[in-house]
């Protein structure tokens, strides 16, 4: 009867072993197949994969960047609003402390960025790594649609100072080429009440910037 009960007990576990090998085996074929679907842009995959409300949305790849992030960065608008419509998070930042709102703000990714604020909730407490939200870097890198989507939602401090000083309006200022799209931009900055007087690191306002620089156009805006 030992020997029988023991040999029992034997099978259950390796049966138990196989279970388990077989489960993890299925868990390992899952991770990351929504990271996968979203680099194809198949939207098909993507939308499949959704409907298992137990996945993991905010998984990640070697560089910390959720799907959401990959879909961002690729500008894939529609896979990117249906993570969004899915609860995916749009704070989460990656290895380099890009998350998506940021990066959407950032790299003028407009239509998602739009998205984004009118259906999920961006944190502006979370900021990139030089210490700048999404507004600083959209109006440096001339991104005027976004700094419009942007003021006119007016959740993002236009005023937030980075780890250098700078402003929105100081950075369309002393980090462009002042040609009349940043003109436009700090023209935008102003028309919200950017803060002129605010100085940066180097004790410089964007007017001082807009003097030793001799952009004529924008000393006028900033003059009057």
């Amino acid at each position: 009867m030992n020997y029988f009960m023991s040999m029992l007990a034997c099978m259950v576990l390796m049966l138990t072993g196989c279970m388990n090998q077989g489960e993890e085996e299925h868990m390992k074929s899952q991770q990351r197949s929504l990271i996968q679907a979203v680099e194809s842009n198949d939207i098909e995959k993507v939308q499949d994969i959704l409907q298992d409300s137990s996945y993991q949305l905010n998984e990640t790849n070697d560089k910390g960047q959720t799907p959401l992030l990959i879909a961002t960065h690729k500008n894939y608008v529609e896979v990117a609003k249906l993570l969004i419509d899915a609860g995916a998070d749009i704070n989460q930042q990656d290895s380099i402390q890009d998350s998506p709102y940021l990066y959407a703000g950032a790299q003028g990714k407009t239509e998602i960025l739009k998205y984004m604020i009118e259906n999920a909730e961006p944190n502006h407490t979370v900021v990139n790594r030089y210490g700048g939200n999404a507004l600083i870097p959209a109006a440096e890198k001339g991104h005027l649609e976004n700094v419009k989507i942007l003021l006119e939602d007016g959740k993002a401090d236009i005023d937030h100072q980075n780890n250098f000083g700078y402003t929105a309006l100081i950075e369309a200022v002393a980090l462009t080429d002042g040609s009349e799209l940043y003109q436009e931009i700090v023209q935008e900055l102003l028309n919200y009440n950017a803060n002129k007087e605010l100085r940066d690191n180097r004790g410089k306002t964007a007017l001082d910037y807009a003097k030793e620089m001799g952009y004529t156009e924008m000393v006028k805006l900033l003059e009057d």
